[in-house]
């Protein structure tokens, strides 16, 4: 962890970036008084996940197709109360 004291970090900070993208974290003082802490960003994946978070098949109910009763389709259009 790397603590900064703003005036160092907007001076010097291109020599932080490279360590934050090492992993590290910067705690930001004012007055060496932590003010906020600068985390690098998570790693993008490098494969597609898959759609949904089920194992296995899911399976719907013939009943999922139906139709929505009146009333409930005017609360979704919010013209229910």
């Amino acid at each position: 962890m790397i603590r900064l004291n703003i005036h160092e970090a907007k001076t010097h900070l291109s020599r932080y970036l490279k360590r934050l993208a090492r992993g590290e974290t910067i705690v930001l003082c004012k007055r060496n008084i932590p003010i906020a802490e600068i985390k690098p960003l998570p790693k993008p994946l490098k494969k597609k996940r898959p759609m949904g978070s089920a194992r296995g098949k899911i399976e719907l109910l013939p009943s999922f197709f139906d139709e929505l009763p009146q009333e409930e389709l005017a609360l979704w259009y919010g013209e229910g109360s």
